[in-house]
């Protein structure tokens, strides 16, 4: 069988890409071992302005509006909400970000994001105050891609296997079994760190858990970002992470996690009464060395691409990015140069 494009992985970066690609009228298929992946797992926040500087993210002006429209485009075919637009509230921990946010208030590049500091809100706990921030939300990923995985299977465009990387030949031609695609592209997440042709690249794997839970009265209306964030699903159900964990790269839940996040949740929302406790997932995000994507093709072998390394961001960063490499591919357009591996070439050109 001829196709266009064999998509190894169906998480979120995987899943987006293709939707992409099929919207341009090409053959695709898609593969996964329904293993669990970190897009399953991740919290799936959209946040422009991040960090102790408060530094909007690079590329936000072209970015955010591309996420939202895409978003919105799925939201309407599926006829169903997948990104939920929400108010942040950002706790200031110090006085250094207080400086940090004071100056970024000056900013007219920053009006959109953020308001002034309040010095309390409601029962959050704050000693330094309280900055709002907007346009911000949150994605969610788990029925977004059961929504993809299912559109994928209706197109008889989706196989659930175990990728062997001893299956796929490049020569005399390009084939994975009895599939010959003109290139394969690989969305594996961490698994790309076992990759023969891309395991060079300079990941920087980290576990992180998140746990669900249900309180016993009503919740505040806002995401929290303390550190860690709180997420209100509705009226009473929430989710709070992440852990951040280099060292135990597995997927294996730990009451140290556990702990960590629940204090923390503790004391900036005391009054807070859980319920019960629904669930706690660990994944493993695919964070990189210099905290870009590593999209584009193999120097010595330009049929096998690689489309990963999006970390925490991916919410925000995919959709834009799938653009960009739908145009790479179809009309040669160049890959944006922060994340196209050929910054890596000398690693790659060592690798299989």
């Amino acid at each position: 069988m001829e196709i266009d494009y064999l998509i190894i992985g169906q998480g979120l970066a995987g899943s987006l890409l293709a939707w992409e690609l099929i919207q341009r009228q090409k053959k695709v298929i898609v593969i996964d071992n329904n293993q669990q992946n970190a897009s399953l797992v991740a919290a799936g926040l959209i946040n422009p302005v991040t960090g102790m500087r408060f530094v909007k993210n690079s590329n936000i002006d072209q970015l955010l509006p591309t996420a939202i429209q895409y978003y919105q485009q799925l939201a309407q075919y599926f006829q169903k909400d997948f990104y939920i637009e929400k108010p942040m509230l950002r706790l200031l921990r110090n006085d250094k970000e207080v400086t940090a946010c004071n100056k970024r208030f000056k900013d007219l590049a920053y009006n959109d994001y953020l308001s002034e500091i309040l010095p309390e809100y409601s029962d959050i706990v704050a000693s330094h105050g309280i900055v709002k921030q907007h346009r911000t939300g949150y994605l969610l990923t788990t029925p977004l891609l059961a929504a993809l995985k299912s559109f994928f299977i209706e197109q008889n465009c989706f196989i659930e296997k175990q990728i062997n990387y001893h299956d796929i030949k490049l020569s005399p031609a390009l084939s994975w079994k009895q599939i010959k695609p003109k290139q394969i592209i690989f969305c594996e997440g961490h698994h790309a760190k076992y990759n023969p042709w891309f395991s060079a690249l300079p990941f920087q794997l980290v576990k992180g858990e998140i746990i669900s839970a249900t309180a016993s009265k009503k919740i505040q209306p806002n995401i929290l970002n303390y550190g860690h964030w709180f997420i209100p699903i509705d009226n009473y159900q929430f989710r709070t992470g992440a852990s951040f964990d280099r060292e135990n790269i597995d997927t294996l839940i730990s009451s140290e996690a556990k702990e960590t996040l629940l204090n923390s949740l503790q004391r900036v929302y005391p009054s807070l009464s859980i319920d019960k406790l629904d669930k706690q997932q660990a994944g493993i995000r695919p964070t990189t060395l210099d905290k870009m994507p590593f999209v584009g093709s193999h120097p010595k072998h330009p049929e096998l691409v690689i489309f990963n390394g999006f970390g925490a961001k991916g919410s925000l960063q995919i959709p834009w990015h799938s653009q960009n490499l739908a145009d790479h591919l179809l009309h040669k357009q160049a890959i944006s140069a922060s994340s196209d591996i050929f910054r890596y070439h000398s690693l790659l050109n060592l690798s299989a």
